[in-house]
């Protein structure tokens, strides 16, 4: 049975899991906005939110942890300076999860992971702008 297992395995194993949560939230952290399969937004979604929530902190030793976690510097500077202090205010729920449907090749379910305060775009411009991002 698998009553109060929290880890969600993604088929990898626990090393490479950690560093694709970590690169997954850095990147929307980065961009304030990612495309990703739906059970990898799931995951990450926890993970961002235990880094805003130490961003709100604000001390030295909760910087030091998103490092350790995240492991880029300048993705932990810009969380702390610009993004954890528009949550100051909110007690949770810092991330949204919009499904844009699924991918032709292997059918796998499409989300676009961002933060709430960010202007929800329609799915359609969204793919759009990230095709022509692609193409350049």
């Amino acid at each position: 049975m698998r009553h109060r297992k929290k880890t969600v395995k993604l088929g990898r194993t626990g090393s490479h899991r950690n560093e694709l949560l970590s690169n997954l939230v850095c990147a929307l952290i980065d961009h304030k906005r990612i495309k990703t399969t739906a059970p990898k937004a799931k995951a990450a979604r926890s993970l961002a939110e235990k880094m805003v929530t130490l961003g709100k902190k604000g001390t030295l030793a909760s910087r030091r942890q998103a490092i350790a976690t995240l492991k880029q510097e300048d993705s932990v500077k810009e969380l702390f300076e610009n993004i954890a202090p528009t949550f100051a205010d909110r007690a949770g729920g810092y991330t949204r999860i919009i499904k844009l449907g699924r991918r032709i090749s292997d059918s796998s379910e499409m989300v676009l992971l961002e933060w709430v305060d960010s202007i929800a775009a329609p799915a359609a411009e969204v793919e759009a702008t990230e095709e022509a991002a692609a193409a350049e």
